[in-house]
């Protein structure tokens, strides 16, 4: 099939490389047009776009997906289908009814549940054990649209979303090209999501990030591993923000004779606690303000928080 591949960021690489691979026909890419990133304010080309260009395709950056310019060059290249990950912008339905396959997106969850912007990083802090990858046909609705193929992954009790996500893009990767070759073998048909099981998976905020060393350790440790590597997790410490790594939980040892209230914390030789709701947690990296990430008994060394303090 002649392809259009629609994506922006680097979980949408392997699907990419995958088609590019493939037996299909892949003629054009579209993504986020370049954008002002970072303290510095540099433009930025979005990973897609540049491995477009070292692949020889032709890259489309449309600022609104709806702009006639956009949808007139789609038409002129008249695609039988638009693979898509990640793309980050609404497809409107001028859009959609250009291709007659219509446009095929990788979702990162085990649709109906987490649809929206950020179902891995949802998955890990609800503390689901499953999660998975669908393939499913566009609609004007947030990813209600029909399902073609699934696959799971488990969610390790250490997997950080970063990690979870480089496993389901390299996985769904496969199930992207494998969807695509049964369109066009016209063996395979899309069936309608369940009306069960529904649950929404909204972008994650900075404000997510921020620990709240009331909640219970388990809580705390998922909304980290949820929050890394994006939007990143972080406390408060003399008014100034303390960038947070995963962290482990403490629940046996001796120093479980001295309990540390909510976000109480305790410097030893070799590690630093935090008190919680529960039991205590041990900070893994920690990265003050201007400085580079770094092994918490490291920054303890440093820091010299006074007993008793606390992080908020």
């Amino acid at each position: 099939m002649r392809l259009v591949f629609a994506g922006t960021p680097d979980p949408a690489l392997p699907a990419l490389n995958a088609i590019a691979e493939s037996d299909h026909d892949l003629i054009a890419v579209v993504t986020r047009p370049d954008a002002r990133r970072g303290r510095g304010r540099h433009t930025e080309t979005s990973p897609v776009a540049v491995r477009a260009e070292e692949l020889g395709i032709d890259v489309l950056r449309p600022v609104r997906p709806k702009d006639p310019e956009f949808l007139e060059a789609l038409a002129s290249l008249a695609p039988d289908a638009c693979p898509v990950v990640a793309y980050g912008a609404l497809i409107p339905t001028d859009a959609l009814a250009i291709p007659p396959h219509g446009w095929i997106n990788l979702h990162f969850s085990l649709l109906p549940a987490w649809r929206g912007a950020a179902p891995v990083q949802r998955a890990i802090m609800a503390g689901d054990d499953v999660t998975g990858a669908s393939t499913f046909r566009l609609e004007e609705g947030l990813d209600t649209g029909p399902v073609y193929g699934v696959l799971t992954e488990p969610i390790g009790s250490r997997d950080t979303a970063g990690d979870l996500l480089e496993r389901l893009a390299q996985a769904g990767a496969r199930l992207l090209v494998e969807t695509l070759d049964g369109i066009e073998a016209e063996v395979l048909r899309p069936r309608p999501q369940p009306a069960d099981g529904v649950s929404l998976a909204p972008r994650l905020s900075t404000e997510d990030g921020h620990v709240d060393w009331r909640l219970p350790a388990a809580i705390i440790d998922r909304r980290i591993r949820g929050c890394t590597p994006s939007p990143g997790a972080w406390t408060l410490l003399n008014n100034e923000r303390l960038g947070l790594g995963p962290v482990r939980l403490a629940v046996t040892g001796p120093y479980t004779a001295a309990p540390l209230g909510p976000g109480e914390l305790s410097i030893g030789k070799h590690n630093v606690l935090v008190g919680t709701a529960s039991a205590p947690v041990e900070l893994g990296e920690v990265r003050a303000p201007g400085r580079r990430p770094m092994p918490a008994s490291d920054w303890g060394r440093g820091a010299r928080p006074t007993p008793g303090q606390r992080l908020g």
